[in-house]
């Protein structure tokens, strides 16, 4: 629907739209007779000419098709009702660039976050259409703030958010289920430094301790499963965890890496391990731990993981998303 600043129309163009529908009608039923087109033809063209969209804005080179702010809302909308989002698109940025103290700015500020929001396909795909949606509510809330689309705008955003916090979580899940440890850590990482209080901190809590533990860092991932046993009691996630913590809790190792006789470093490039000629690295003391007991995020390329836990440890391929 319409917003009600732009539901009225002159009475003159309602008398020519109806004119329109008349002849068009009969334009269509003379033709059906002629035997041109068949009854089902008739039908969806009576239906075009009275469908809620007024296609005089879409015709026609005037002035006013380009720059009253109504005639630009309608095309808009009526390009949003048909999920033709480009196009929309294109229209509310020109409603904004000619009338951005109009009524209806807000709403169209509001308009382009909701296309970018609608562009985003699942989590497993490119995530720049939710970004492009996150920064569009932002920047409306601040040239609009008070207006009357500023609560939407906020429970848009925290959609967003929660999308994006999925999307962290599932790549992160990919590289670890492909054996990618430290590129899994890094996408944990990303999800509890922006988002510690959402409901998925406790899976990626869970689902760091567990890569940890994969690359031999026991003492990291102890620690994040007391952090997550004590801060979540009732995710599902806490229950595996406490498992898991108990089948590493036994040993306490005086390392972070258990030291053998020579090194057997892991590589984050595939599942399995692939041994080393080089010398024992003598262990260094654990790192001072961030927020929710999370070690110091990894850079791109491992290089905090590869000076911790030895030289052995291969940092993230090129190419692969850290």
């Amino acid at each position: 629907m319409l917003p009600l600043e732009i539901a009225a129309s002159p009475l003159s163009r309602l008398s020519r739209l109806s004119l329109a529908a008349f002849l068009g009608v009969g334009s269509l039923f003379i033709t059906s007779c002629a035997g041109d087109i068949g009854p089902g033809d008739v039908r969806s063209g009576i239906k075009k000419v009275f469908s809620s969209t007024d296609e005089q804005i879409f015709l026609g080179d005037t002035v006013e098709n380009h720059y009253h702010p109504n005639v630009i809302m309608k095309r808009g909308e009526a390009y949003f009702e048909k999920e033709e989002y480009a196009e929309a698109l294109v229209e509310y940025k020109h409603f904004l660039e000619l009338h951005r103290n109009h009524v209806l700015a807000p709403y169209a500020g509001f308009r382009i976050g909701e296309i970018h929001f609608k562009m985003a396909k699942t989590i497993d795909r490119d995530p720049e259409p939710m970004q492009k949606a996150i920064t569009a509510f932002e920047q409306m809330r601040k040239e609009f703030p008070g207006s009357r689309y500023d609560t939407q705008a906020l429970q848009k955003l925290e959609e967003c958010h929660d999308w994006i916090a999925q999307m962290h979580l599932f790549v992160g899940q990919f590289y670890y289920r492909r054996g990618s440890y430290l590129a899994a850590t890094h996408r944990f990482q990303q999800i509890l430094q922006a988002y510690p209080n959402k409901p998925i901190a406790a899976e990626a809590l869970y689902s760091l301790a567990k890569s940890y533990h994969e690359m031999g860092a026991d003492d990291w991932a102890r620690e994040n499963l007391v952090v997550l046993v004590d801060k979540y009691p009732n995710s599902t996630a806490s229950g595996a965890g406490k498992s898991l913590l108990e089948k590493i809790g036994g040993a306490q190792p005086s390392t972070l890496l258990a030291q053998k006789s020579e090194s057997v470093p892991l590589s984050d490039a595939g599942p399995g391990m692939v041994r080393s000629n080089r010398p024992a690295v003598s262990p260094s003391p654990p790192p001072a731990i961030g927020i929710l007991g999370v070690p110091p995020a990894l850079d791109s390329l491992g290089a905090a993981a590869a000076t911790t836990l030895g030289q052995g440890f291969t940092a993230c391929r090129l190419g692969a998303w850290c």
